[in-house]
């Protein structure tokens, strides 16, 4: 029996690092959620057809369905998806693929340059957990 997880979406004013007006931008275009997003980017050519109606940077479109794309995950969620973001994992195929000793060397190294506070950083058996429902995604 092959097990699947549901993933989850979030309202887009939830995602990291994207201000009030960007996400004005967003949904006065329709962009309420961040799976309103994912449906819109399948392709490089959505996001840069999306970018161009928008009128803003091809890489804001790229950082917001990265971010949007991990925080399916449901113990990543908006929470930990741009940690996972400036980690260099920007997709959920990518954190699939991604050996959890590098993955969770990666993070702490984060943490601690960003906060002087290792005890922030999450545990293996946090990362160990994200890896693991990333593979048993929908």
């Amino acid at each position: 029996m092959v097990i699947k997880l549901d993933a989850v979406y979030w309202s887009i004013d939830k995602l990291p690092g994207i201000s009030k007006k960007d996400q004005d931008l967003l949904t006065s275009n329709g962009i309420y959620t961040t799976q309103d997003l994912l449906a819109k980017v399948k392709t490089p050519q959505d996001k840069y057809t999306l970018a161009n109606k928008l009128q803003i940077s091809l890489k804001y479109i790229n950082k917001w369905s990265a971010l949007a794309d991990l925080a399916r995950i449901p113990t990543v969620g908006c929470e930990h998806c741009g940690a996972l973001l400036h980690s260099g994992i920007a997709s959920v195929a990518q954190l699939k693929q991604t050996p959890l000793s590098q993955l969770h060397s990666h993070l702490k190294r984060l943490y601690v340059g960003n906060t002087r506070n290792k005890d922030l950083s999450p545990s293996v058996g946090q990362v160990k957990q994200w890896i693991e429902q990333a593979k048993l995604l929908k």
